[in-house]
């Protein structure tokens, strides 16, 4: 049988892993991964995206090569133009792509050629896959997953005026609060924004992401709840509670959450607590239950995530134009957040750690 054919890399030669063991630490982030990941894999997954399956015309670069070259994009939170110049420049960052040292990166465009062939012909399933894996390779590796799941909704600005066209972007409420005019009355005052929604669903143990959905700003975030539970137990998770905010409290979560042996923590609106008939039982008694007090105590951690999502890998704006690209944008942000995560916990070396030494 006919092997794809790849654009050589010389990783093995003098100028590859030879000369990397003597420069590279064997500790710095960069090197982790591969002890983690197969990613011969993904050159098998990946090449059946490829026009011919790589058997016809000129060699291509390896898929799995570009998809780490896709990771130190979304890593460092870069340009495709300043990702090919830190590739050069960069040989941590070379040695974890596979090129060897006196090779060239790819150019940008090749980055941005990649990245389409995922969207168009993968459908996405390749990043949505990728994330199941990561998360199932920490499981292997022993990381501990909780009983309670956070579920909620991080907004991105879309990166464009609002009288340009984004055919997909939307206005969204980013949050309301009470504040005091001048005149010292209190009011509720609501903050907007035009973009998109990344809704997730985060293991309160482990802070690794187990799924999420993408949608315009407008809408409803109770919406993907059901669905993300979905996903969550699909993978087999060893969940028990979940948590959320406000904007989850809705019978049919709470419903759906009892039919499948899970308790609800999702935090209940005032008027389920200040009805006056008795239905208000139910729910004060599901706030005096250990699990509901649990899952509150632990929500604060997704929005630590989504604020390392938005500060450290640019999740705060879309970096493109129309929903469909910007579901690549969160997908590539949560993988690198797990990949960061996972190297955390099984290795002790963080991404910002000092190069020689574990943090």
């Amino acid at each position: 049988m006919t092997n794809p054919r790849y654009i050589q890399t010389d990783q093995d030669s003098f100028f590859g892993e030879f000369l990397y063991n003597q420069i590279v630490p064997e500790n710095h982030f960069l090197r982790k991964p591969d002890a983690l990941i197969d990613w011969t894999f993904y050159t098998k997954k990946l090449t059946r995206l490829y026009k011919g399956e790589g058997l016809s015309g000129r060699p291509a670069c390896d898929p799995a090569l570009l998809l780490r070259y896709l990771l130190i994009n979304y890593l460092y939170d870069l340009s495709e133009r300043q990702t090919e110049v830190y590739l050069n420049e960069n040989l941590p960052a070379k040695c974890f792509v596979g090129l060897a040292i006196d090779q060239k990166a790819p150019d940008h465009s090749t980055l941005s050629v990649y990245r389409e062939r995922l969207r168009r012909r993968g459908k996405l399933k390749v990043f949505e896959e990728m994330l199941a894996e990561i998360v199932e390779t920490a499981r292997q590796q022993g990381v501990r997953f909780g009983a309670i799941q956070i579920i909620d909704s991080v907004h991105s600005e879309a990166n464009v005026n609002t009288d340009k066209d984004d055919p997909d972007a939307r206005w969204g409420v980013k949050h309301s609060q009470k504040v005091q005019t001048p005149e010292g009355k209190e009011e509720q005052r609501t903050n907007y924004f035009y973009g998109y929604k990344t809704h997730v669903s985060m293991n309160a143990e482990s802070n690794l992401i187990t799924g999420l959905e993408v949608s315009s700003g407008n809408e409803w975030d109770g919406k993907h709840f059901t669905s993300l539970v979905d996903m969550d137990m699909k993978q087999g998770l060893p969940v028990k509670i979940y948590a959320a905010d406000r904007g989850y409290d809705d019978g049919n979560n709470h419903y759906y959450l009892e039919y499948k042996g899970l308790h609800s923590a999702i935090l209940l609106k005032d008027n389920r607590l200040k009805k006056k008939d008795s239905n208000k039982e139910v729910w004060q008694e599901m706030v005096r239950t250990k699990e509901y007090q649990q899952g509150k105590r632990e929500r604060y951690k997704i929005e630590r995530k989504f604020g390392e999502a938005k500060m450290q890998h640019g999740l705060g704006r879309c970096r493109y134009i129309g929903l469909e690209k910007y579901e690549v944008q969160a997908y590539l942000t949560a993988i690198v957040l797990n990949l960061k995560r996972m190297v955390k916990l099984i290795s002790g070396v963080g991404l910002n750690c000092p190069v020689y030494g574990a943090c």
